[in-house]
């Protein structure tokens, strides 16, 4: 296996990210098999309880695991399954650190960052290797910046990484600014963001550079000359009207044939020519339609990202542009010239009464709609509440039992025991069995199904009959008919809700099948609406 480690300077979001999603789908369509992992200094354990406002969207990976938004993006590149070896934090590096020693596995010993720390982190990185034996090539993004106090156990553990794997490379993403005062770009953060690298052992043998405008030569060359590298390794990655434009952009500028050629693979030039027609898709989008996303972060857009791109998915194939307009759910008034409604999945009871009151909207005026999660079991409450005349319809997680004579959302018979003695909720794949002649199998094309999840609360099966005798039909279940996946509204244009996120499993290049139903229909409600 061989290691590209990719770090950042000067300052965060310049898209390391985006760097190792693209490089990884570049060197895939040379024919290697790759994966990608992200390293986060932070000291939570995982991202699972950090506030969205603050951390953006939680990515839960197929076996379960709660990560980083980055995996989000390399699995949306590289169409790639990730997995609980994909993100690693300090936190979960200190925890494991402390229960060795209090297991008495250091033998007493004076426990230290070095060796201690670090060697946990190299034990991570390499897990992935005897993980997946077939892995060409592995590439880790170490969160954060250069300089930044809690990276520098991850900074030494690579270090020591490639002293002990000679088959690895460095490729450090910094920022070129543009001063309009003088009219010029500057490499002085650069050559000092690699100065401290450097400092510590590391030398990188890629800058990539990020800029709003094209970088002049002589700039390129003397980062090269400052910071010790080849001249054609200053690679230059321009802000691009469209974040999937950038493995065009980076094969373009050599990123991938420097790589092949540092770590001395042979490979030959990458197929980007399906690549390329979704970009001209993306190019000749002739037409827009306006989907509300309904929801408590609207403030931090990424809190929804893949709900947003698996959209803009959807819109590819289409050919129509998708405007968001973000709708706060704590101040939820009416969804007016809106073409299709999202109501995704979230936390807590803030919020909850304007997501039901978005779902009546969108049922009363035939607005297509789609629930995610919470957004699925808002719907049924709302449904439960206004067709079935159960007026104190509610979840139990915001509204107890003993004062809620309908608990339509409840813990599932014995999960109140799991969850007191610390158990988690449902995350990761689930399989799902389609109803016959239902929406949803017609869009899956497939009775079997497989989703990603990540709730605590479910349907309450003592609410099936009385819901499902007003019309509503049950149209997803667990392959043994206990738990509701997914319900729908026969008379209704497109009204779906979904226990699981189906968000997570959409691709550029391959849109999940109830984005691009919703798309679909938003489409011709919007041609309806206009006329």
């Amino acid at each position: 296996m061989k290691h590209i480690f990719i770090t950042g300077g000067v300052c965060s979001g310049l898209g390391k990210g985006i760097t190792a999603a693209a490089l990884g789908r570049l060197l895939k369509q040379r024919g290697l098999k790759v994966t990608a992992q992200k390293l986060d200094p932070y000291m939570n354990i995982d991202p699972g309880t950090m506030s969205p406002l603050q951390h953006g969207e939680v990515f839960v990976t197929d076996d379960g695991a709660e990560t980083d938004l980055d995996l989000g993006h390399y699995e949306r590149f590289m169409d790639e399954n990730l997995t609980k070896y994909s993100n690693l934090t300090s936190g979960q590096v200190y925890s494991k650190v402390i229960a060795n020693e209090r297991a008495g596995e250091y033998l007493g010993g004076t426990v230290q960052v070095i060796p201690h720390v670090t060697d946990e982190i190299k034990r991570f990185i390499y897990a992935t290797t005897s993980e997946n034996t077939d892995i060409d090539v592995l590439i880790t993004e170490i969160g954060g910046t250069t300089g930044d106090i809690e990276i520098q156990p991850f900074l030494e553990a690579i270090r020591q990484i490639h002293l002990e794997k000679e088959a690895s490379l460095f490729i450090h993403v910094t920022l070129v600014p543009y001063l309009k005062a003088s009219g010029e770009h500057k490499s002085k953060p650069t050559q000092h963001s690699v100065k401290d690298l450097r400092a510590i052992g590391i030398s990188p043998n890629i800058i990539v550079t990020r800029a709003d405008e094209p970088i002049k030569t002589e700039i390129k060359r003397k980062i090269s000359s400052f910071s010790n590298i080849k001249p054609d390794c200053v690679i230059e990655n321009m802000t691009l009207p469209s974040l999937y434009e950038t493995p065009l952009m980076l094969h373009k500028n050599g990123l991938d044939s420097i790589v092949c050629r540092e770590l001395n693979l042979q490979t030959p030039e990458p197929d980007l020519s399906e690549w390329q027609n979704m970009i001209n898709r993306i190019a000749n989008r002739n037409f827009s339609i306006t989907v509300a996303i309904v929801g408590k972060y609207v403030s931090c857009w990424d809190a929804y990202l893949s709900v947003v791109e698996a959209l803009n998915h959807a819109g590819f194939v289409f050919g129509a542009r998708i405007n968001i307009r973000w709708i706060d759910s704590d101040t939820f008034d009416n969804l007016k010239d809106v073409h299709a409604v999202i109501v995704p999945g979230g936390f807590g009871d803030r919020g909850v009464d304007g997501k039901i009151r978005a779902c009546k909207y969108a049922r009363e005026n035939k607005i297509p709609f789609l629930g995610i999660c919470l957004g699925m079991q808002v719907a049924v409450i709302e449904y439960a509440r206004n067709v079935c005349n159960l007026a104190d319809a509610h979840s139990t997680e915001f509204v107890p039992k003993s004062v809620n004579s309908a608990p339509i959302i409840d813990l599932m018979p014995g999960q109140e025991t799991l969850i007191n003695s610390g158990g988690t909720m449902r995350l990761g794949a689930y399989p799902c069995k389609t109803l016959s002649g239902s929406l949803l199998q017609k869009l899956y094309n497939s009775s079997d199904i497989s989703e990603r999840h990540r709730h605590r609360y479910e349907f309450n099966n003592d609410f099936r009959n009385i819901l499902t005798e007003n019309g509503m039909t049950i149209s997803g279940s667990s392959p043994d008919g206990m738990l509701v996946e997914a319900i729908e509204l026969p008379n209704h244009p497109f009204f779906i809700g979904v226990q699981y996120h189906p968000e997570f499993k959409s691709r550029p290049n391959k849109p999940h099948p109830l984005f691009l139903g919703l798309v679909e229909a938003g489409i011709a409600y919007n041609k309806t609406y206009s006329t």
